[in-house]
């Protein structure tokens, strides 16, 4: 089937069926783009990196769902590989959660996750977190599931509750949400490369794990993860990490020295940036175009 004839969401299916994927979390287009290039089959809009990129506020639920689906459809527009996104707690109830999938699918992403606590959310390896009942979450999922029009689409639920209920309860809320329609499951927080492979005996289905660093969770490579039965694994704030470290370490020096000639060698050049923004196809379209119209 040619590619562009298969949805976001199928070809985010067809990416995780045929192997373990690494899924990095990008925060801008151009990010996307070097993502793409660099051979990663999807990528992935952060909620914790937009926040700080987008409005430098923690990931806590302030950005709302217009925020999220404006960028999500420019890192979709920027790159032909699928996008999944973060969709915080679905921004509502149920009928919020409706409004929120039809939002991202028409912005051309294959697909979101929703986590399953109360508002106001924290990030998912902070203590302090409460979650909603298991019936709450399901009824948000049931709502995503019916507010799809691609059947594709992918539906990820994500679970807070080893954190706060046990291990034994996330299996048992992971269950009800798979059983509630959801494709895919996020177990958040767990804590050894051991509870990641009893969770994937315990849950039969498509598993993505959270590789952040700075967490509880281990950061067990790419390998180890398909080894342990995971479908794919996310790096939400990675480059996001890397890049700000590097974007300020400029910033000191040129604030100490009043000059970047210093640091020239460690800049993307303006041929590469050129390169990724595709300029010299935009310059021959436009003469193609002007020439087209003269007499």
């Amino acid at each position: 089937m040619p590619e562009f004839a298969r949805s976001p969401g199928q070809r985010f299916r067809d990416a995780f069926a045929a192997g373990t994927i690494a899924v990095p979390g990008v925060f801008n287009a151009l990010t996307a783009r070097l993502a793409e290039r660099a051979g990663f089959q999807a990528v992935y809009q952060s909620g914790a990196s937009l926040s700080a990129g987008l409005a430098a506020v923690p990931d806590i639920g302030l950005l709302t769902a217009t925020e999220f689906v404006t960028q999500g459809r420019y890192l979709a527009q920027a790159v032909s590989i699928p996008v999944i996104s973060d969709a915080d707690t679905g921004f509502g109830e149920p009928l919020a959660v409706e409004r929120t999938v039809q939002q991202y699918e028409a912005a051309g992403l294959a697909g979101l996750h929703l986590e399953d606590q109360e508002m106001p959310k924290r990030c998912g390896h902070l203590n302090g977190k409460s979650l909603v009942s298991t019936a709450d979450m399901v009824a948000k999922i049931r709502a995503a599931v019916a507010a799809r029009k691609d059947p594709a689409f992918v539906i990820i639920a994500r679970t807070d509750a080893r954190g706060v209920e046990g291990f034994d309860a996330a299996i048992a809320r992971s269950r009800a949400y798979l059983t509630a329609g959801a494709d895919m499951i996020f177990p958040e927080a767990l804590e050894t490369a051991a509870e990641f492979g009893a969770f994937a005996t315990a849950v039969t289905a498509p598993l993505i794990a959270n590789m952040t660093e700075f967490g509880k969770s281990p950061l067990l490579s790419l390998a180890e993860l398909s080894d342990l039965g995971y479908a794919a694994a996310l790096f939400p704030v990675t480059l996001l990490r890397v890049a700000m470290q590097a974007v300020e370490t400029a910033i000191n020096q040129l604030a100490a020295e009043g000059t970047q000639r210093n640091f020239v060698d460690s800049m993307q050049t303006r041929k590469r940036l050129y390169e990724l923004l595709d300029y010299s196809d935009y310059d021959r379209r436009d003469q193609q175009y002007s020439a087209e119209i003269r007499p």
